[in-house]
C-alpha cells in the first residue's frame, strides 16, 4: 500500500507503506526522550554528527534518506546544511505527524523500504538499529535494504550506543538515586533505557555480529568507537562477501 494524506497547513504528508494503524512506539519512552534533550539541542547534536560523518562533503542536491528519522530532529539538520532532496522513514504515525520539516516522509518498516534500487545518494540513521527486536536477522534485513536503494558509489552513515567504558559508567551513575532525582537528564535516560532494555541490551552485547554485518555490506569508511557510541560511515560494496 503507498497513498498520501490529504495535507493542510500544519500535517504533513506522509506516504503509507503499512497500515496507518501501526504501533511501534512507548508513549512513556517518547515523553521521557522529550525530557531528554529539546528539539533544538537534538537538531544541534545531529549537525554535529553529520560533519563528523563526513555529510558536509556531499553536493547538496544528492538524494538522502533518514531512517527512524522520528518527528524529524535529524532531517531539520540536513535542511540547515543545505541538502534541498531529504526523505524519512519511521513505523511510528505518532511521531511522523510532529514532524514540519517539509521532507518527504513514509510510514514504513525499515526492514523493507520504499525506494527503488540504487535510488539513494546516501542513508543516515541517528540510533534507530538498537530499537530493532531480532537481532542478527533485524539487522540484516536493514543492512540488506540500505544497500540494495543506494547507488554504486552511495554511503551510509550511523551512529548508535556501544558498550564502552564510558557507557558502562553512565548505566552505573544513572542507578544511583540521588543522581536521579539531582540530574533530570540522567533519570530521563534511566527511563528511556528502562522501556527498551530488551533490545538495548540485545544490541549493546552482541558487537561482533554487529561489526561483521557492517563490514558485508559496507567498506568502512569510518568505524570509531567512543563515548558510548560507534560512528560509522561505508561505501557501499559492489560485490558483497
Amino acid at each position: 500500500m503507498n497513498t498520501a494524506d490529504t495535507a493542510n497547513e500544519s500535517t504533513p504528508v506522509i506516504n503509507r507503506h503499512v497500515h496507518s494503524g501501526t504501533v511501534c512506539c512507548d508513549p512513556a519512552w517518547e515523553d521521557a526522550y522529550k525530557r531528554f534533550e529539546s528539539p533544538e539541542e537534538e537538531i544541534s547534536k545531529f549537525i554535529k554528527r553529520l560533519h563528523l560523518l563526513g555529510l558536509e562533503n556531499r553536493p547538496r542536491d544528492i538524494r538522502v534518506a533518514e531512517l527512524f528519522c522520528g518527528r524529524g530532529g535529524g532531517l531539520t539538520a540536513l535542511k540547515r546544511l543545505g541538502f534541498t532532496r531529504i526523505e524519512g522513514v519511521d513505523l511510528s504515525e505518532t511521531l511522523l505527524l510532529q514532524n514540519q520539516t517539509g521532507a518527504t516522509l513514509h510510514l514504513a518498516d525499515c526492514r523493507d523500504l520504499p525506494f527503488e534500487d540504487a535510488s539513494l545518494d546516501a542513508v543516515i540513521i541517528h540510533g534507530g538499529l538498537h530499537h530493532l527486536p531480532n537481532l542478527p536477522k533485524d539487522l540484516e534485513q536493514v543492512l540488506s535494504e540500505i544497500h540494495r536503494v543506494l547507488n554504486t558509489d552511495g554511503t551510509f552513515h550511523a551512529v548508535e550506543p556501544w558498550l564502552t567504558p564510558f557507557l558502562r559508567f553512565v548505566h552505573a551513575v544513572i542507578e544511583i538515586p540521588a543522581v536521579r532525582r539531582c540530574y533530570a537528564k540522567g533519570d530521563a535516560l534511566a527511563v528511556m533505557i528502562q522501556h527498551e532494555r530488551e533490545t538495548y541490551e540485545q544490541w549493546l552485547s552482541q558487537p561482533a555480529p554487529i561489526r561483521e554485518l557492517l563490514g558485508k555490506y559496507f567498506t568502512a569508511k569510518m568505524n570509531r568507537t567512543a563515548w558510548g557510541k560507534i560512528q560509522f560511515t561505508g561505501l557501499k560494496r559492489r560485490v558483497l562477501h
